[in-house]
């Protein structure tokens, strides 16, 4: 298989920046600026950014916990001399802030006019080719071992960097290619216990977060090797079992190679000059092999490093594999709630696993990276599929590694373990319902078993209660008298699985920015999301529907209690009680109302199956025939209330004229579950019409995405309106496969290239957010509902 970078990357010179990056609507939100880059690590491992101008700078190691921060002494350099003249760059454009490693020389970036290289990004894979500095031609790889059903490699906390080098001259070059690290062993746990839950400006609840950053006392470098590879290992003093987070072992390593010399320097002072590993290596590329495996004392930090040296003749080339691991084999939620990580149980659970996870990725790094080709190659040679979509369908992947991903341990309830992706990094808390509903397809699509896992995890917890009053901070900001409510209600869908400071999978409902348990859309997110997973993975896994069965008829009957006037549909209450929870929706709504007639539709087709597999048929017999009864007595009401002849109404209490783009998401869950049609299809089509002109079109002339919702001119109805006004990215990717299930699949490509453009020209690449503005702000960054890009696909390819 070719090993030439595809065409379709998301690319930029290396080291330029941006003139005009998107930035923060909310200065609470978060906002680290457009320095991101593609993630590298598993599945619920923990991953580490390196951003397109070299440094390394995101650190989410710590489950659901986040950090943005270069670390200067975690780099690649590379020495080259022709005989004559040498040079040497440690390769990132960004030199420390802090005054420290001034011996080292950095790379150049490049300029509007001139280019030093460029980075590229294809989810699971990323490129640097450096150019115009060496006389060699220079390429970096990095990948992580990621690939669709593979519930094993996927897990794995291990970065390949794989270094291509030709000598294109006619003489002979020397080149050297070091990796430095520190040693992080302890970091990443918050020194707080039990943090203080608080509610910020926006109504969220937050926490604070202390990790043990730069604590190393007791941390100490170790040099291993075998016949093959040669590494360093990074462990800690005292670490006793069981291990405590936070607490293991990091490696680094290299492959021996008979055309290659191997250097080391096992402990140096990353907060010093740097001079002692760069004296050597930019003479010669050499290192002193230098050996101390003393721990670290008080306020010292540890740093090493290895170097490889060859000779290229003239039209030679060499490829030299490193790889990075990290073995932290716990996950700790609130103090005392421990699970262990996935790849735990391929490779034990003590903490002492980073060299022989080293050893596995150098033995197998090629058969990972040909793996990831064959995944990618069919949907990566269809013509059909323009470059800019194949560039961000992969590369929107990058949330199931970067956002705050968990996967626990097998066990014999979860035999895969369990898994959860935040709803994003401002909005701390997992797998919200309402935004999976469009932000799942991904995971469904290419690791069904984990998506299943959700959704087991969302029916064990419907049954569940717990009577806790909490404020709700919608009131607290729009300053209305302060309201409080019960966490969670029986039979209530939750809105989330919970936070990282509590426990994940049995805590639920940790939002309290609105009252979840009144929300009129989760419920039915609920049916239509087990129906599609049964559906879209075979529709022969009926224990899936019985294990889901209970929590379906209890939701149902929870929802049908807001149904206050009795005709057939649940009414919304006035304040924000579905997924734009800003907007308030008054009576029967488009939305909600559409919702719950495609879920009961997808609830009879779930009786059906369990009725023919004779599991538990007398009841399903009963609940069908009640569904049937609800829908009947819905769909006309439907109609009456909302059609207006051209679209359907927001709503049929607040008498407002809105074109809500994403009216109609119960007709296309319908119409994707092969369900009967919840509309007429040609009040649905002039719907579709009516809102790709007003929401698309009339808004800033189609430059940006659709927004929520406009009056047919493009007008606003409230100039002040929050998320009216907003483009939210998946919401427009669920818009664009419903346009492509309509037969407007031009219209739909327009569409998700107005919003992929947005986010990837504008330094939003690594961080998708939740909602863009025509001002060039944004709001809740690294967002779960972005990968809806799948659903396009998954409609394009049916």
């Amino acid at each position: 298989m070719t090993n030439q970078i595809p065409s379709c990357t998301w690319n930029r010179p290396i080291g330029l920046g941006w003139d005009k990056p998107y930035t923060v609507r909310y200065a609470s939100n978060l906002d680290d600026g457009p320095w991101h880059g593609m993630p590298l690590g598993g599945f619920g491992a923990g991953c580490i950014g390196r951003s397109s101008r070299g440094d390394f700078n995101l650190w989410h190691i710590d489950g659901g916990e986040h950090i943005f921060k270069n670390v200067p002494s975690c780099q690649f350099s590379v020495f080259e001399s022709n005989g004559t003249t040498s040079q040497v760059y440690a390769l990132s454009t960004q030199s420390p802030e802090d005054g420290s490693l001034q011996a080292w020389q950095w790379y150049p970036a490049s300029s509007e006019s001139t280019s030093t290289g460029t980075y590229h990004a294809l989810y699971p894979r990323s490129w640097f080719v450096y150019e115009n500095v060496f006389q060699a031609e220079l390429t970096c790889e990095q990948f992580s071992p990621i690939w669709a059903d593979n519930y094993q490699e996927t897990s794995y906390p291990v970065a390949v960097f794989l270094w291509k080098a030709h000598n294109p001259s006619n003489v002979p070059i020397t080149l050297s290619i070091m990796l430095t690290w520190e040693n992080m062993a302890g970091w990443f746990t918050n020194a707080l216990k039990s943090p203080e839950v608080k509610i910020r400006d926006d109504g969220s609840p937050v926490y604070e977060y202390q990790p043990r950053w730069g604590e190393s006392q007791g941390n100490y470098n170790q040099l291993v090797e075998n016949s093959q590879y040669f590494g360093c290992v990074f462990g800690r003093v005292g670490i006793t079992e069981p291990v405590q987070e936070g607490d293991g072992s990091w490696c680094i390593a290299t492959v021996k190679h008979p055309q290659v010399e191997v250097f080391h320097h096992s402990k140096w002072h990353p907060g010093g000059t740097g001079e002692e590993v760069w004296q050597s290596f930019a003479s010669d590329g050499s290192l002193p092999n230098y050996l101390d495996t003393n721990p670290a004392v008080e306020n010292q930090q540890l740093g090493s490093a290895i170097a490889v040296r060859f000779t290229l003749q003239p039209g030679e080339s060499l490829e030299i594999p490193f790889v990075l691991t990290w073995d932290l084999p716990v996950m700790e939620f609130a103090a005392g709630v421990n699970y262990y990580r996935r790849y735990t149980d391929f490779f034990g659970k003590n903490g002492n696993h980073a060299w022989e996870i080293a050893t596995t990725a150098l033995d197998n790094y090629q058969t990972w990276r040909s793996q990831i080709q064959s995944w990618q190659a069919p949907i990566l040679q269809r013509e059909d599929l323009p470059n800019w979509f194949k560039m961000a369908l992969f590369n929107e992947l990058y949330d199931l590694t970067s956002g705050g991903t968990l996967w626990s341990a097998a066990s014999e309830l979860d035999p895969i373990g369990q898994f959860a992706v935040l709803e994003c990094l401002d909005y701390r808390w997992y797998e919200s319902l309402d935004v999976r509903l469009y932000g799942s397809f991904g995971l469904l699509l290419l690791f069904p078993e984990l998506e299943k896992s959700v959704m087991r995890a969302f029916a064990r917890a419907i049954p569940q209660s717990d009577d806790h009053q909490r404020i709700i901070g919608y009131y607290y900001t729009i300053g209305a008298d302060t309201t409080t409510a019960a966490r969670k209600v029986a039979g209530a869908t939750p809105h989330d699985l919970g936070a990282p400071n509590e426990h994940v999978w049995e805590k639920t409902n940790y939002t309290c920015y609105q009252d979840c348990n009144l929300w009129k859309d989760l419920s039915c997110d609920f049916v239509l999301q087990v129906y599609r997973d049964y559906l879209l993975t075979g529709a022969d896994d009926v224990e899936f529907l019985a294990d889901c069965w209970d929590a379906i008829v209890q939701t149902l009957d929870y929802l049908k209690t807001f149904d206050k006037d009795g005709d057939g549909i649940p009414e919304n209450s006035g304040a924000p009680d579905q997924t734009f929870d800003d907007w308030r929706l008054q009576g029967v709504s488009a939305y909600c109302g559409g919702l719950w007639l495609a879920a009961l539709e997808a609830a009879i087709a779930i009786s059906d199956i369990l009725i023919t597999n004779h599991r538990g048929a007398e009841g399903a017999e009963r609940q069908k025939s009640i569904y049937q009864e609800w829908l009947q007595q819905s769909r006309p009401i439907y109609e009456e209330k909302l059609w207006n002849g051209q679209y359907y109404r927001l709503d049929s209490g607040s008498g407002s004229a809105v074109v809500m783009a994403d009216q109609l998401c119960g007709q296309f869950y319908a119409r994707l579950l092969e369900l009967p049609d919840i509309v007429p299809s040609d009040r649905a089509l002039s719907a579709l019409k009516t809102v790709y002109d007003a929401c698309f079109l009339k808004f800033q002339n189609g430059e940006f995405g659709a927004a929520n919702g406009v009056l047919p001119d493009g007008s606003p109805e409230n100039p002040k309106a929050t998320h009216p006004l907003e483009v939210w990215t998946g919401i427009n990717f669920g818009l664009a496969a419903f346009l492509v299930q309509m037969g407007m699949q031009d219209e739909a490509l327009r569409v998700t290239q107005a919003v992929v453009q947005q986010i990837y020209n504008n330094g939003l690449q690594f961080r998708t957010p939740e909602a863009i503005t025509a001002a060039g702000t944004f709001r809740a960054s690294t967002y779960l509902r972005a990968m809806a890009i799948w659903g396009i696909y998954l409609v394009m390819s049916k």
